[in-house]
């Protein structure tokens, strides 16, 4: 179990560039519909509260995934092959990086890969949208996300997307409070 944690996210952290939401697609398909490691729910849960702690996503993903497997060594075998390649790579392009962005083919690589990345972020979150339970608050929160989100970018407003992540939680727990006592007050009569 190990090893193959450890070479799943080896290959996932190999092949994905453009950090972790553009990994999130890879992730889903690898740790949900091939090797079943967590549900469908499971990651979007993990999505959340990996995007809401510090560090990267996609290693916050494996480490999770890796306990759920294997508990502290699977943890570490699946974050250790989540970042491995990546540390390996950039430690190798280090010794060459004068030379290395000169290089007519790898400069334009590099201009394509920046456009895959832009299409495996929005890939990954039109499956989340799809299986997103549809109810009104839900939707309201993803509509006024993702308008605030293209305003501040727009406007190139210096506000940090975690500032939105905290006014959707805050939201979410204040509109849960209102129906919870209004449920209690109902169930009184």
């Amino acid at each position: 179990m190990l090893i193959d944690l450890f070479l799943t996210f080896a290959k996932i952290g190999m092949f994905t560039f453009g950090g972790g939401y553009a990994m999130i697609a890879l992730l889903e398909k690898t740790c949900v519909e091939d090797k079943k490691w967590i549900t469908h729910d499971e990651m979007m849960d993990v999505t959340v509260i990996a995007e809401s702690t510090p560090g990267p996503i996609a290693i916050n993903c494996a480490t999770y995934v890796g306990y759920r497997q294997g508990k502290l060594l699977g943890s570490v075998a699946a974050t250790l092959g989540m970042v491995l390649p990546s540390f390996i790579f950039i430690y190798i392009i280090a010794q060459f990086l004068d030379r290395f962005l000169e290089i007519a083919l790898i400069a334009n690589a590099f201009k394509g890969i920046k456009i895959a990345v832009g299409i495996l972020i929005i890939d990954a979150a039109l499956k989340m949208l799809k299986k997103m339970e549809k109810k009104p608050f839900q939707i309201c929160i993803v509509v006024s996300s993702a308008v605030a989100m293209l305003l501040i970018s727009f406007f190139s407003l210096g506000i940090s997307s975690m500032v939105l992540m905290f006014m959707a939680a805050f939201t979410g727990i204040i509109v849960m409070m209102i129906f919870k006592t209004d449920r209690q007050e109902r169930n009184k009569r």
